[in-house]
């Protein structure tokens, strides 16, 4: 393995370099910054030079189209997204993408354009493209299965409040950008503070795309890969030692725990409530019963609603929230923001503007709720966080009614 960096009249424009052979491929790794015109030049120059076969960047498939085709978001269906469960990491991706344009508008580049650039001059020499870093949604997933529940709380809330910031990012942050990793930088300093996030956001990243530079080779024998500067050293080290079978080892970093099926702490609470409402049934009569079940009726159900409300869910949304909240010990792992979320796309169904314009209206409360793709967004979190403040108050009541 050799390291060199290139001076800038070879046309790499000084960019770090990492060299290495292995099993009869010669890997190239340049690495950039994600916000420099300089790595740009870098990237354009070095497959402009004809040393290579094959261009890997890093980017995985949903980041790739994201950058290379503007109609890409206009293509999401909403409604499977809804389904199956990933409006977490779709609303981690608009936070991505309001990050990204906030440091567009301040630095007059879009960050990531080194890596549009490679996948789009690699398109236009006819050289095999090869898509190496991890999917955002399962490295979202990894993270928030490694953190404590405080910790995920900390996460999404910084994730959640960095949506509507509009202030300048520092000229500190900036520089961190230059010499380390996109998604590193969009969770600021909580990931720098938390060594399990961390982890999960670079290193394993680094290996998967090590891996990954080994796994799709595709009989190229010169290969270049654009990263991130911070990955240089991480990945050149895992491409040059790293011994076990690459598809094992993606596929092990790929592992999401699934979850179970019914959360036993929802379980736990669920029995606890409705077994106190047959207690009051049968200890303290129809009275009693009743006024527990109304207890639990209105707070799962007036909350939810709220919560619908909130976020100026259509009326019928709002009633689905409503309706489906205090059913939810009938269906344990289904939230009750499925219903209402569901509700709002079929009532309100997105058009294409409001696909086009998601980059520009996550940066504002505003455009949030003028947006209809966001608007859902925000009916599903807000229903279910309104659910979930009404089950715990209902459950304290109830048992201390029954105390």
């Amino acid at each position: 393995m050799t390291e060199a960096t290139l001076p800038a009249n070879t046309g790499f424009a000084g960019q770090p370099i990492v060299e290495i052979e292995r099993d009869g491929v010669h890997y190239t790794l340049l690495g950039t910054a994600h916000v420099s015109k300089a790595s740009i030049d870098a990237v354009l120059a070095a497959i402009d030079s004809g040393r290579f076969d094959a261009v890997a960047v890093e980017l995985d498939e949903q980041r790739h189209k994201a950058l290379t085709n503007p109609d890409a978001l206009a293509q999401l269906d909403l409604v499977k997204v809804i389904r199956e469960g990933k409006v977490a990491p779709f609303a981690a991706n608009l936070a991505l993408a309001a990050y990204q344009r906030r440091l567009a508008e301040q630095l007059g580049i879009e960050p990531g354009a080194e890596l549009k650039a490679a996948a789009v001059e690699a398109a236009a020499r006819n050289l095999p493209l090869q898509l190496i870093d991890r999917d955002v949604g399962i490295t979202f997933r990894r993270i928030l299965q490694g953190l404590s529940w405080w910790d995920r709380t900390k996460l999404i809330a910084g994730v959640a409040g960095g949506l509507f910031d509009r202030e300048e990012v520092s000229e500190q942050d900036i520089e961190r950008l230059k010499e380390g990793d996109m998604l590193e930088s969009s969770f600021g300093e909580f990931a720098r503070d938390t060594p399990s996030l961390y982890a999960t956001l670079i290193d394993e990243r680094d290996q998967y795309m090590a891996a990954k530079l080994r796994e799709r080779a595709d009989g190229a024998s010169h290969v270049l890969a654009v990263v991130g500067a911070g990955h240089l050293k991480g990945m050149a080290t895992y491409l040059a030692d790293e011994q076990r079978a690459p598809a094992e080892l993606t596929g092990a970093l790929s592992h999401v725990r699934r979850k179970r099926n019914i959360p036993w702490i929802t379980l736990a609470l669920m029995l606890l409530i409705c077994g106190g409402i047959a207690w009051g049934y049968a200890q303290g009569g129809a009275d009693l019963g009743k006024d527990l079940l109304l207890q639990w009726v209105a707070w799962t159900a007036g909350l939810a609603g709220l919560g619908a409300l909130l976020a100026r869910g259509h009326p019928l949304s709002i009633l689905a929230a409503a309706v489906s909240a205090p059913l939810k010990p009938f269906r344990p792992g289904v939230p009750p923001g499925m219903f209402s979320a569901l509700a709002e796309v079929h009532l309100r169904k997105p058009a294409y503007p409001d696909f086009l314009a998601l980059r520009d209206d996550t940066q504002t409360l505003g455009g949030w709720y003028r947006n209809r793709v966001c608007r859902a967004v925000l009916v599903f979190l807000l229903t279910n966080l309104g659910s979930m403040v009404g089950v715990w108050i209902s459950g304290a009541a109830i048992i201390g009614k029954l105390v």
